[in-house]
């Protein structure tokens, strides 16, 4: 048998300076981790002085920075880290159970269609799972399913960032939003150039104001905004309450604002490309079994609103 080569340096050293990395400095990352800020600057330091090389710049007034050294092993470090992690949660479960924390992204208007069945079917189903949501925007889960902080996300496909697997799972189309009293509320379709020249409650949230803004340029035309808001309930209040129509999405149940104002959703005539809605995930590592088993299971859901349903 060959001798078993032990390197010199610890999943601990490397786990610090992944932490020191995504917080920024070494203070953070004592906090963050319940630690003395010496404890992780001498184990930062150690694992220089092992690996031969400096890994990062660590400057008081502007915090930790990494050479080009140091992005190398944080990202090698990742996936070993995780694999240590996934390694002590088998250990804890039965043959065939799913154990562990699986942290899912959600894009904030896609929340009230996505997260209940996944956290109260798959829920129910593997009880040792602990499920743990991060609510963003698309911009701010850039970089956190390739970091592993995300371990599954559920976004609209106009803007995916980065470059995980990912997997379309419904569509939805845009509607006209209008107050129950409005003139267009009876019509059986509204066109865009019967809503260009009011006035425009737009939700002001990346990527929907660029889809919003596109349909309209798509037809030659220029909206009249009058109020933007980064709340899908704020748009439907305000047009609840007259001050102007909404174009969305997502298509709630209820057929009040969150003031009980009546508002009813009308099909945009043409009809305007549906957003597809993906699950997307780390196409750098391999998931472990329970991220797998989620996958699928949104795979097998019938989705409310859907086009397809």
């Amino acid at each position: 048998m060959e001798p078993i080569d032990v390197p010199d340096f610890t999943l601990r050293q490397l786990s610090y300076l992944v932490a020191a990395a995504d917080s920024g400095t070494i203070a953070a990352a004592s906090a963050e981790l319940h630690l003395t800020s010496s404890a992780i600057s001498d184990a930062i330091t150690e694992l220089e002085r092992t690996m031969g090389m400096r890994l990062c710049v660590r400057r008081r007034a502007h915090g930790l920075t990494l050479t080009s050294a140091g992005s190398h092993v944080v990202a090698r470090a990742r996936p070993l880290l995780a694999a240590a992690r996934e390694l002590g949660v088998s250990m804890r479960s039965g043959p065939g159970e799913l154990v562990g924390p699986i942290t899912i992204g959600c894009y904030p208007t896609l929340a009230p269609t996505v997260l209940p069945p996944l956290l109260h079917d798959f829920g129910e189903a593997h009880p040792r799972v602990e499920l743990q949501i991060f609510e963003a925007t698309h911009d701010r889960l850039e970089g956190r399913i390739e970091s592993g902080e995300v371990d599954v996300a559920f976004v609209y496909d106009l803007l995916v960032p980065g470059m995980p697997r990912r997997e379309k799972l419904f569509e939805l189309s845009a509607y006209v939003l209008v107050a129950a009293g409005d003139p267009l509320a009876d019509a059986d379709t509204v066109t865009l150039e019967d809503v260009a020249e009011r006035d425009l409650i737009l939700l002001d949230a990346p990527p929907s104001s660029a889809h919003t803004l596109s349909l309209f340029t798509a037809r030659g035309l220029l909206p009249r905004i009058r109020h933007r808001t980064t709340s899908y309930e704020v748009v439907r209040t305000l047009v609840g309450r007259g001050l102007g129509y909404g174009i969305l999405v997502q298509r709630p149940a209820n057929p009040a604002s969150y003031e009980g104002y009546p508002v009813v959703m009308k099909e945009i005539s043409p009809a305007v490309p549906p957003v597809g809605i993906d699950v997307i995930w780390s196409a750098e590592t391999d998931s472990p079994d329970r991220v797998r088993a989620l996958i699928e299971f949104a795979r097998s859901i019938r989705w409310t609103g859907s086009d397809a349903s």
